[in-house]
């Protein structure tokens, strides 16, 4: 670096002290003076960022690739070693299932919408967008497969099957017809009243499996996919699914 540059970038130096930042050119170079009060952007700030593209991305490999159905499939295995041996000593039993990326599988629509979840508006199933509400009325989803085998099993031991759900009670005839085609029976499908708003969902749904609990039944298992599925007690045990897509309080 020649005398003149040395200069130069000196002076830059001293005028980014008073100025807090400077850019000085000779030539082709472009010298950039930052005062020690200055915060320094690095690329560490914008790698700590998410890119919504790439988890897109992850989000659709590991659905496509298998990965979630072996994941769905690792969990209810547990649920039913579990079930087949209740099933032989508890008295008068049941099972509580949630619907939605629990027993039916609303990932057409989700996948439509980028993996966003828009719950309102009109479903192109072409194009897209999707409304999730709307794709549920078509009463199209199809069963996850592991949790419709563990229901017919249930079935088989004697054991009760009751799905609850934060579907608005406005789809029971679409939900009942989809849960039907797709093969499930059932004792009881309990939706969210109409009107009817909760903090949580476990607000919802813990009163409910106790309601289930007071006509005699003992809950062998509750299996959901969300946390808010299965807080608030009244069954042995609780049986997590993965979600990559949504969390719901």
């Amino acid at each position: 670096m020649g005398f003149l540059d040395s200069r130069l970038r000196t002076a830059c130096f001293v005028a980014g002290l008073i100025a807090g930042l400077v850019a000085c050119t000779s030539g082709r170079r472009s010298i950039v003076a930052v005062s020690p009060s200055a915060p320094l952007q690095t690329g560490r700030v914008a790698a700590a960022v998410p890119n919504l593209y790439e988890a897109q991305q992850q989000v659709d490999d590991y659905v496509r690739s298998g990965g979630y159905d072996e994941d769905v499939a690792t969990v209810v295995v547990a649920a039913r070693t579990w079930l087949e041996e209740r099933a032989k000593t508890a008295g008068k039993p049941a099972i509580v299932l949630d619907i939605d990326e629990t027993s039916l599988s609303n990932w057409p629509a989700y996948r439509l919408n980028g993996w966003g979840r828009v719950l309102s508006g009109g479903c192109d199933l072409q194009q897209g967008p999707c409304g999730l509400r709307a794709w549920q009325a078509l009463g199209q989803s199809k069963a996850l497969a592991p949790t419709l085998a563990l229901a017919r099993r249930a079935r088989e031991l004697g054991v009760a099957v009751f799905f609850i759900s934060a579907r608005p009670s406005e789809l029971r005839e679409a939900t009942e017809r989809n849960l039907k085609e797709q093969g499930y029976q059932w004792t009881g499908v309990i939706l969210l009243p109409k009107g009817a708003h909760f903090a949580s969902a476990a607000d919802f749904k813990a009163p409910e499996r106790r309601k289930i609990a007071e006509q005699g039944y003992t809950i062998v298992l509750s299996l959901g996919d969300q946390e808010s599925d299965l807080k608030g007690g009244y069954a042995e045990r609780r049986f997590k699914l993965p979600n990559p897509v949504y969390y719901l309080r």
